[in-house]
């Protein structure tokens, strides 16, 4: 430990943001980057814990806290505050291979289970982590790396978001002839199609799977498998199959007015978006456009945040974000303690932007939806709403009861549900013959990943259902080990 006192001396720093009124004028990054000496400051306010908590991951009450990689996070934070920046990249690769998708895009459980967060703001674990890889890759020390050696044994993994492109690192590392097939005309998943530009750039995710084909995987865009590519043609060719697709079946709203023109899945705005601005920047049309129109986000989450951001550089005519629950308090609540991800107000990027553009924070807490009307034309005009409140039953259950005399009709041309994921779709998975649980995701055990099917996998949201990029990771290079015990008799992968 570098610095025994920095917790004490020094304060929380993240990366700057570029101004709001800036910001929105264009599809760049939203942050600067942080100055090399203000990282090591911020490497030194890491306490070196006795048991630290926030590179072990875990659930407690259904949320995550900790680092489901079990990044070695006191090992570069320290070698940062001494300036080994190589050093600090190689402890990080170890355990996570895209610390800059978790670094741009993780909501950072560890910084909720960090010790230093029981009284003081914790340490900017992702921010540091942000800073090691892209000094790595600005240093040149991000390099390809294929294996020395081929098994001869060939695996398919199915999807390439951060568990496919996770697990298919791995696979190659240990020797395999590895193959990534994505439906999508670009790699990534929904690293690439699910997160606006402006939180993570696709150079980053390109830049990335460049290095991937350079150690040897091949990736095959446009292709559905079951669809493009039979599934029994799948079995045949390759040892092994690692099933990565993903939780994309949409939650919806069954209401009076939801077949209504204007009323959009999130994904589908925000992939369509992406799509129009890597193509041709928004100039061939392709997306659903908010301009000049009252949007309602339903969905008071990251994507409902992304489509805030959104829709503001369409230059939207007013936006309003339902959330269904109450506000939250700023500091954590007594049934919400250490080491549990702190459940408080955040203002994310989007609502600082809204407030910005408009005046104030675009969320409307504590409402439901109860119906919309059309224009007489097919189209959405207005969202019929009432206020809710939260009861618990004789039971102990919490219940949502709504307040007689808080109707209220909002004007609307563009309606976005930003309610989740109810799953991974199911035409491949029932193909396959693959066994599925109560909650329509495939069945394999954690830490096992072996489906019903012989020689078939399954890992990241597929498996677990929706969840964050950091657990898909974990997922990912975990069912490579087991694959390659599989494929080998026994396996060197972590």
């Amino acid at each position: 430990m570098g610095k025994p006192t920095g917790f004490m001396e020094y304060q929380r720093q993240t990366w700057p943001e570029r101004h709001p009124a800036d910001r929105v004028k264009d599809w760049n990054d939203y942050t600067l980057p942080m100055a090399e000496e203000e990282v090591k400051i911020q490497g030194a306010r890491c306490m070196d814990c006795g048991i630290p908590t926030c590179h072990m991951g875990t659930n407690i009450n259904g949320m995550t806290t900790g680092c489901p990689v079990y990044h070695l996070i006191p090992e570069w934070n320290d070698l940062v505050y001494q300036g080994q920046w190589k050093e600090a990249l190689e402890r990080e690769h170890k355990m996570n291979n895209f610390p800059e998708f978790t670094g741009m895009a993780c909501p950072a459980p560890c910084e909720g289970a960090c010790v230093l967060g029981i009284n003081e703001p914790p340490v900017a674990i992702r921010s540091i982590e942000r800073a090691i890889i892209e000094k790595g890759f600005e240093e040149g020390w991000v390099k390809p790396e294929p294996p020395s050696h081929r098994t001869g044994k060939k695996a398919a993994v199915v999807g390439s978001g951060p568990a496919g492109l996770a697990c298919a690192a791995q696979l190659n590392k240990a020797g395999h002839y590895v193959t990534v097939f994505e439906r999508n005309d670009r790699i990534g998943g929904l690293l690439t199609y699910g997160i606006p530009e402006m939180k993570l750039s696709y150079r980053i995710v390109e830049r990335r799977v460049d290095l991937l084909k350079q150690e040897g995987i091949t990736f095959i865009a446009n292709t559905e498998v079951g669809k493009d590519y039979p599934v029994s043609k799948l079995q045949s060719e390759f040892d092994a199959v690692i099933l990565c697709g993903g939780a994309s079946q949409h939650r919806d709203l069954t209401m009076e007015g939801r077949d209504l023109k204007g009323i959009h899945f999130a994904m589908d705005f925000l992939h369509a978006n992406t799509k129009s601005l890597l193509d041709t920047k928004l100039e061939d049309g392709q997306y659903i456009s908010a301009k000049g129109k009252d949007v309602i986000v339903i969905g008071g989450g990251d994507t409902g945040t992304d489509c805030l951001a959104t829709s503001i550089r369409h230059q939207c005519k007013s936006l309003t974000q339902f959330d269904i629950h109450d506000k939250k308090q700023t500091d954590r609540p007594a049934h919400n303690p250490w080491p549990q991800w702190p459940i408080i107000h955040r203002v994310e990027y989007g609502q600082k932007e809204a407030a910005t553009v408009f005046g104030e924070d675009p969320r409307a807490y504590m409402v439901q939806t109860t119906k919309f009307v059309g224009d007489g034309n097919g189209r959405v005009k207005e969202v019929h709403t009432i206020n809710v409140e939260e009861k618990i039953d004789n039971n102990g259950n919490k219940k949502r009861i709504e307040v007689p005399g808080t109707e209220k009709i909002w004007p609307a041309q563009l309606v976005l549900l930003a309610i989740g994921f109810s799953g991974p779709e199911q035409s491949l998975i029932q193909s396959l013959g693959i066994d599925t649980n109560e909650s329509s995701n495939v069945k394999a055990e954690y830490g096992n990943y072996r489906t019903n099917v012989k020689g078939v996998f399954a890992a990241g949201d597929m498996r677990r259902g929706q969840s964050l990029i950091v657990w898909a990771i974990n997922e990912g290079r975990e069912a490579a080990r087991e694959c390659d015990r599989y494929l080998m008799g026994t396996t060197e992968l972590p």
